[in-house]
C-alpha cells in the first residue's frame, strides 16, 4: 500500500487522472471499476478532456460501478446510473454497451447480485478500481461491519451514510435506504486499487482505515492487504495521520 498526500484536491485528482490515463494508454482494453459521489469528479472532469484532445480513448474500456440504489428510477438525477451519464459517459467516447451499473429495479435482486460478479469474472475481472470512501471508513456501499468475505449484495445504509449522501437530493427523506453495492471481496480482487480521500470531515476514518487494525468496523482498513494499492489524500483528509 502507497500513501501519497498532496497539497489540495486539484493536485491530487491531476494525480488521479495521470494513473488512469496511464493505464487506458498502456491497456486500451482496460475493464475499469467507478466510483460515485463528489470526490472524482474533478479527475472525470479532467479524464474527458483528455478524451476530447484525443489524448485517451475509452471506445474498448469496459466500466464497472460500484453501487447503485435500490428501487429508484434511473432517470431520477440522483441515481448512479443518471449521474454518471451526466458527469463522463455522456461525454467520452465509451460504447454504452461496455458500461455497467447494478440494477437496483431488478425483479430478482439476489440473482442480478449473483449475475453482475459473473459479469466482471467474464470480463477478466477489474484492471484497476477508483475507491472512495464515507466518512464511517466504508468503501462502496459497504458498512461497518460487512464481512470482507462479501461479494455484490444489498445493504441497509446506515444514518450518517444517508445524511451525507442527502446533499444529492431535494430532502432527507428522499434518500433511498438501501442499496447494491460491489462487495469487499469483489473488490479486494481487482488488479489494482485506486483510492482517494478529500477533506477534513474524512481525517479520523483515514487515520483509522490506513493506521489502525484490520477490522470490518473500519471498511476501507481492508486495502492494507491489497497487493497493488494507491492512496492519494489532500492534506486535509491526511491531517491526523502520524498522531
Amino acid at each position: 500500500m502507497k500513501i501519497l498526500i498532496f497539497e489540495n484536491y486539484e493536485k491530487m485528482s491531476k494525480e488521479a487522472t495521470r494513473i488512469i490515463a496511464a493505464q487506458i494508454l498502456r491497456y486500451p482494453d482496460s475493464v475499469l471499476g467507478l466510483a460515485t459521489g463528489s470526490t472524482p469528479m474533478l479527475t472525470y472532469k479532467r479524464l474527458i478532456r483528455l478524451c476530447e484532445e484525443e489524448i485517451i480513448s475509452f471506445k474498448k474500456i469496459k466500466t464497472f460501478n460500484l453501487d447503485e440504489y435500490l428501487k429508484i428510477d434511473i432517470k431520477n438525477p440522483a441515481s448512479y446510473h443518471a449521474f454518471m451519464e451526466e458527469v463522463l459517459f455522456n461525454k467520452i467516447d465509451i460504447d454504452e454497451k461496455n458500461w455497467y451499473i447494478p440494477n437496483g429495479n431488478a425483479e430478482d435482486i439476489d440473482k442480478e447480485c449473483i449475475l453482475y460478479d459473473k459479469k466482471i469474472k467474464e470480463m477478466g475481472g477489474i484492471d484497476l478500481m477508483l475507491l472512495g470512501m464515507g466518512s464511517n471508513g466504508h468503501i462502496a456501499f459497504n458498512e461497518p461491519g460487512t464481512s470482507f468475505s462479501t461479494r455484490t449484495h444489498v445493504v441497509d445504509l446506515e444514518e450518517n451514510t444517508i445524511r451525507d449522501n442527502s446533499r444529492f437530493f431535494d430532502k432527507l427523506e428522499d434518500v433511498p435506504t438501501q442499496a447494491i453495492t460491489l462487495g469487499m471481496r469483489s473488490i479486494m480482487e481487482s488488479k489494482q486499487i485506486l483510492f482517494m480521500a478529500s477533506g477534513a470531515n474524512k481525517a479520523k476514518a483515514i487515520r483509522d482505515a490506513f493506521e489502525g487494525p484490520i477490522s470490518v468496523d473500519v471498511p476501507a482498513s481492508i486495502l492494507q492487504l491489497h497487493p497493488n494499492a494507491t492512496i492519494l489524500l489532500d492534506e486535509a483528509a491526511a491531517m491526523e495521520l502520524g498522531r
